[in-house]
C-alpha cells in the first residue's frame, strides 16, 4: 500500500478508536446519570415519609397478641416520625378482610398491615381477594410468640404425656380460633408430631375457646400467650407445654413440646409488618429502621416481654424471605394435616 494511504488509514483507525472511547464514556455517564436520577426519587420519598397520618390495619379484634404488639410499637414509632398512627381493627373472614384493605390501598407507605396470619390464610383459603406473595413485602417482625397448650384442671392431666396417652386411648377434643387459623395449624403440627387423633372444635376466637376449655367441655387448646397467662396464673388453666424449641420467658417452668421429644412440633406466631409490594423500597427500609429503633426502647421491650413476645432481629430482606418460607411451610402443613380449604 502507498505510504499516503497508510498514513490516511492510520488516521482513520485512530479517529474510530477515539469515537468509540467517547461513545463508551457517554454511555457510562448516561447510565450513571440514570441511576442517580432513579435514586433521587427513592431518597426523597424516604425523607418525606410520612407526609400525613399513617393507618395500621390489624385484621383481628382488639386485645389479641398482634393487636397489643402493634399498638405498643406504633405508639413509639408515631413519636419518632412526628405523625399520628391510627390502628384500625378490621377483623373477619379469617383476617382476609383487613389484609385486603392494605392490598388495595395506595402503595405510598401510609397504609400498613400488621398481622400474624399471613401464612395460615394463604394455606387454608381456596381463593383470596389479594396475592399474598405478589401484593406484599415483609418489613419486620414485632416479635416471636410460641403458643401454650392448656387444659382444665378438672381433666386431671398433669403432664403433656398424660394428655397424649389419653388421646391415643380415646377421642379428645381441642379448640381453635377457627378452621385454618394459626391456633388450628399449631395444634395440628403438634398432633402429627406426637402421633394421635383428636376432634377439632373451631370457635370464632380465643375467648370463646378458652371459656369452653375452662368449663371442661373441650379438652385442650393451643392458644397465644396473652389471653392464657392470667388464666394460668389464677389456676383456671393448666399449662402443659409451649410450642417452641426453648422455654418462654413468661412461663419458665413450662416445658416445650420439643424438649419433651416432639422435634417437629414447634410453631410460632409473629406479628409481621407488611407494606404493599409497590411501595418505594426506600420507604420500606425507613419503616424497618423506625420500628427497629422503637423495639430498642426499654419501655417497649418491657411491654413486649409481658405479652411473651421474644425478639426476632432480622434485616428487611431477611424477614421478607422468612415470611415467604413460612407461607410455604404452612401450605405443606395444611396438606399433611388434611385441613380442608375454605
Amino acid at each position: 500500500m502507498p505510504r499516503g494511504r497508510q498514513r490516511q488509514s492510520g488516521r482513520i483507525d485512530m479517529n474510530r478508536r477515539t469515537i468509540v472511547r467517547f461513545a463508551a464514556r457517554a454511555v457510562t455517564l448516561a447510565v450513571a446519570g440514570g441511576l442517580a436520577a432513579a435514586a433521587v426519587p427513592q431518597d426523597a420519598a424516604a425523607q418525606s415519609w410520612p407526609s400525613r397520618p399513617i393507618t395500621v390495619v390489624v385484621p383481628f379484634t382488639p386485645g389479641t397478641a398482634v393487636d397489643i404488639s402493634a399498638r405498643v410499637v406504633m405508639d413509639e414509632v408515631s413519636r419518632q416520625v412526628g405523625q399520628p398512627i391510627v390502628v384500625e381493627n378490621r377483623g373477619g373472614a379469617g383476617s382476609t378482610i383487613g389484609t385486603n384493605v392494605v392490598a388495595k390501598a395506595a402503595p405510598d407507605g401510609h397504609t400498613i398491615l400488621v398481622t400474624g396470619s399471613m401464612a395460615s390464610a394463604h394455606a387454608t383459603f381456596k381463593s383470596l381477594p389479594y396475592d399474598t406473595l405478589g401484593d406484599f413485602v415483609g418489613v419486620i417482625s414485632l416479635g416471636l410468640q410460641p403458643l401454650v397448650l392448656v387444659t382444665s384442671p378438672s381433666k386431671g392431666f398433669k403432664t403433656l404425656a398424660d394428655l397424649i396417652k389419653a388421646a391415643k386411648a380415646g377421642q379428645l377434643t381441642y379448640a381453635s380460633a377457627g378452621i385454618g387459623s394459626a391456633t388450628h395449624l399449631a395444634l395440628e403440627r403438634f398432633r402429627l408430631s406426637a402421633g394421635f387423633q383428636a376432634q377439632h372444635v373451631p370457635f370464632r376466637g380465643a375467648p370463646e375457646g378458652l371459656r369452653e376449655v375452662i368449663a371442661g367441655r373441650v379438652d385442650f387448646y393451643s392458644v397465644p400467650l396473652p389471653p392464657a397467662l392470667p388464666l394460668i396464673k389464677d389456676g383456671k388453666l393448666v399449662a402443659l407445654a409451649v410450642s417452641a424449641d426453648k422455654r418462654a420467658t413468661v412461663l419458665p417452668d413450662v416445658p416445650t413440646t420439643v424438649e419433651l421429644g416432639h422435634k417437629d412440633s414447634a410453631y410460632y406466631l409473629y406479628g409481621g409488618v407488611y407494606m404493599h409490594s409497590k411501595t418505594p423500597a426506600a420507604v420500606v427500609q425507613r419503616l424497618h429502621q423506625e420500628i427497629g429503633k422503637a423495639l430498642q426502647v426499654p419501655a417497649v421491650q418491657q411491654r413486649m416481654r409481658q405479652i411473651g413476645a421474644e425478639p426476632m432481629p432480622m434485616s428487611q430482606p431477611e424477614f421478607d424471605k422468612y415470611f415467604r418460607a413460612d407461607v410455604a411451610a404452612n401450605v405443606k402443613l395444611a396438606k399433611d394435616a388434611n385441613i380442608p380449604q375454605q
